[in-house]
């Protein structure tokens, strides 16, 4: 009886430790290594912390990096699980540089962007800003010279 508990005790032990050591979040953005990560659907390294996307989802719930909403977004649609409902997408506020949540900010034109998508993320509606769904058809409508970005 003894071995028994010491061996639930210890198994026990084991789960707490590993899942204390890991530093991965299950839900929101992780911390972004400007200069070093790179897009995942371009490859170009991002840097611009203004207009920065990060999509978490897919089986193991993973999360991806990109250097514009633009590139998320077509990216996304490639992927087989692009309409999960568990999908998070967040974006950085074209202001402040703060994460937001890609399905409750508002779009703003005329910008320059990394990948020249030329819309920015904001927490709160102005004159012509406008929802994530017409931000998302906006973008997947634009074809750019970028390589086949």
């Amino acid at each position: 009886m003894k071995s028994v508990h010491l061996l639930l005790t210890s198994c026990l032990f084991l789960v707490l430790f590993v899942t204390g050591c890991s530093d991965r979040a299950q839900t929101g953005p992780e911390k972004i290594h400007w200069d070093r990560d790179a897009c995942e659907r371009c490859r170009m390294v991002v840097s611009d912390r203004n207009f920065t996307a990060q999509l978490r989802g897919g089986p193991d719930h993973k999360i991806f990096k990109f250097d514009d909403l633009g590139c998320a977004l077509h990216w996304l649609k490639k992927q087989t699980w692009a309409e999960d409902k568990k999908t998070e997408i967040w974006v950085t506020d074209y202001q402040t540089g703060e994460w937001l949540d890609a399905y409750k900010a508002f779009y703003v034109g005329g910008l320059t962007t990394p990948m020249d998508y030329d819309l920015g993320a904001i927490a709160k509606a102005v004159e012509g800003a406008i929802d994530f769904s017409k931000a998302k058809a906006q973008i997947l409508a634009t074809k750019h010279s970028h390589g086949g970005h």
